[in-house]
């Protein structure tokens, strides 16, 4: 069968490379790019088409398209991690599945490190929409957090921070999910006819304290009433990294452990091929290897003024 894609969030990386990969499949025909800004000037295959989350613009595209499978990877929402646009997107595009006469299979990707509400709210309207419309083929990607050479999000600026706070007495282990396998996986997902919620890791955890000694962040642990003093410091513009929104993200990467993808592999006959430590050192190595930039984040003033205030000095 002939199919027309439809794949949200093609401004990203990721997006756009798993829009070039289903466009070069033999039985697509074409490939149609959803997003608030276009795809890299360097994506091959795929005719964009703008789209704005405040307005009904998502409906007239895919109306247009005549797309039944859609894939949804997100509305602009990698530069910031803005919950209410996240869930805004999320909520356009099931209720544009919905209403839609043409679409017969969605893959949605989610994310561990979501917060907890919003993962529920997400997978809550997913599995609503699966109700409504049982003839739909749904299938709920559950990312770990996504690294590799070329992965910008709030954990990989964290990470590669000069001084990186922590909570005193905490050593959290992290998952990680490489970028390569996250691409793979959601090709293959379109392509198959596996519905479901699904997991989606590399094997095994890494400890936080061994990710920052390989990248040579220097850990600051502070009481947990510290990290709010950083919050209140953001909110006033007076350090980069640690806004709202990031420092929700980062919380939820560091604390989505115990995810499993032996159903994934149950399914499409395939796992990830890094675990979470070889997909980390790919990060670690890009690391070393870009220094050509002052890393972000806390400054060693910065660092004074925390001590001070944690302590009440």
């Amino acid at each position: 069968m002939t199919r027309v894609v439809l794949v949200t969030g093609v401004s990203s990386p990721l997006a756009a490379r798993v829009a070039q990969a289903l466009s070069e499949e033999p039985g697509v025909r074409r490939v149609v790019g959803a997003d608030s800004s276009p795809p890299p000037a360097d994506a091959r295959g795929i005719e964009y088409a703008h789209v704005d989350l405040h307005d009904g613009s998502l409906d007239g595209i895919v109306a247009d398209s005549g797309a039944d499978l859609v894939l949804h990877l997100g509305l602009d929402t990698h530069r910031s991690p803005n919950r209410e646009e996240n869930l805004l997107g999320t909520m356009r595009v099931l209720g544009a599945a919905q209403r839609s006469s043409t679409i017969r299979r969605l893959v949605v990707r989610s994310s561990a490190t979501l917060d907890a509400d919003d993962a529920a709210e997400v997978e809550r309207h997913t599995r609503g929409l699966q109700r409504r419309r049982p003839d739909l083929s749904v299938a709920v990607l559950r990312f770990a957090n996504l690294i590799g050479p070329s992965v910008r999000t709030p954990l990989t600026r964290y990470l590669d921070s000069r001084f990186v706070p922590t909570v005193l007495g905490r050593d959290p282990h992290v998952q990680f999910l490489h970028e390569d396998d996250g691409a793979e996986a959601l090709v293959r997902m379109a392509l198959s006819d596996g519905t479901g919620f699904f997991d989606v890791a590399g094997a095994d955890s890494v400890p936080l304290s061994h990710c920052l000694r390989r990248v040579g962040g220097q850990r600051l642990p502070v009481p947990a009433r510290g990290l709010r003093v950083l919050r209140g410091l953001a909110r006033h513009g007076r350090i980069e990294y640690a806004s709202s929104s990031a420092s929700r993200a980062v919380h939820a990467g560091l604390n989505a452990v115990g995810m499993d993808s032996d159903s994934l592999e149950q399914v499409l006959g395939w796992s990830p091929a890094y675990s979470s430590a070889e997909a980390f050192e790919t990060f670690a190595h890009s690391c070393r290897v870009d220094r050509s930039s002052a890393r972000g984040g806390l400054r060693a003033v910065h660092v004074l003024a925390l001590a001070r205030m944690t302590l009440g000095r």
